[in-house]
């Protein structure tokens, strides 16, 4: 059994890493301060003697003795980390400098949570680990996207001057049940606006591509990488490198819901990226043969089955 402590871990990733790792054996301490977390995530948890649950934010320091930590603490959709764009890049710097001097002190591993956000609009396509990004530090994005790569420099910073083990992961889009049905992503957009038979929105024309992974996939890929050995601190990319239009995704979302919903399109967002696909040639040889298992149509469907339930 081991202590393992997680940052933002009522959201919706970081409440199936709870469940999973609370599955596997492990007593898990969950902080979170509920801006896009929800107690609703978790509660199903709260009669297992090893899971704890602390209100917290991580712009102010937390103690606890643990052996793990995987900080995962910042609103991660654009319509969340852009309502405080400030508090957004405090949080990936000062979170992580907090759970860095954590993990310092009590000699724990810290997995860093950080994003394909750090490529930008990529000019290399797939993106791999040794490409640098393409982003601007001072458009509406950057508050999310400079504080991730921030955090990762703190990361590499905290190893090399203190030798604190650090994991450090690039997370592509994920989707899958507990996504916060108003957070503007592109999967909880459409398949919301078609379970409720509304204009199902596009932004600029949706040629666009983008590569979903379903989460049990990315849970996988957390806990393997934060088990690895001492020579893989990454950054590693984890994500499905099936890439999909975006009028692909409507489309398919709309037929798995039998929706009657038409698509409007609207003017493209600033920064908005042309292409995400992710090469995780790093992530199959360091990670112990992980890969993506859930395909785009099966993880859909589970998905729009979680939001069938939650919307009246």
């Amino acid at each position: 059994m081991k202590r393992i402590l997680i940052t933002g871990g009522a959201g919706f990733i970081g409440s199936h890493l709870c469940e999973r790792l609370l599955n596997e054996g492990n007593e898990v301490l969950c902080v979170d301060n509920y801006f896009t977390g929800n107690k609703q995530n978790i509660i199903h948890l709260f009669d297992n003697p090893y899971f704890e649950l602390i209100r917290h934010d991580v712009t102010t320091p937390f103690y606890a003795e643990v052996d793990q930590i995987y900080n995962l603490a910042c609103p991660a959709s654009p319509v969340h980390y852009q309502y405080n764009p400030i508090k957004t890049i405090k949080t990936s710097v000062m979170g992580a400098i907090n759970m860095l001097g954590l993990a310092k002190r009590v000699k724990a591993t810290m997995l860093q949570a950080s994003t394909s956000e750090v490529y930008g609009d990529p000019q290399v396509h797939p993106q791999s680990e040794d490409y640098w990004g393409h982003v601007n530090p001072i458009g509406i994005r950057s508050c999310y996207d400079e504080g991730k790569r921030c955090a990762e420099t703190l990361c590499m910073d905290y190893h090399n001057q203190n030798n604190v083990a650090i994991k450090i992961v690039r997370i592509f889009n994920t989707y899958g049940p507990r996504m916060h049905p108003n957070d503007g992503r592109v999967v909880s957009n459409f398949i919301v606006q078609a379970l409720q038979n509304k204009p199902i929105t596009i932004y600029g024309d949706g040629s666009q591509t983008r590569s979903f992974q379903y989460v049990d996939d990315l849970v996988e890929g957390l806990i393997r990488m934060m088990n690895s050995g001492s020579d893989c601190i990454g950054p590693i990319n984890i994500g499905n490198p099936g890439e999909f239009t975006i009028i692909e995704l409507a489309q398919k979302i709309i037929t798995l819901t039998g929706s009657q919903s038409q698509i409007e399109y609207l003017p493209l967002p600033q920064d908005d990226p042309m292409q995400r696909k992710p090469d995780i040639s790093k992530a199959q040889e360091k990670l112990k043969g992980w890969n993506p298992n859930c395909n785009l149509d099966n993880g859909l469907q589970k998905t729009i089955e979680y939001f069938k339930q939650i919307i009246v």
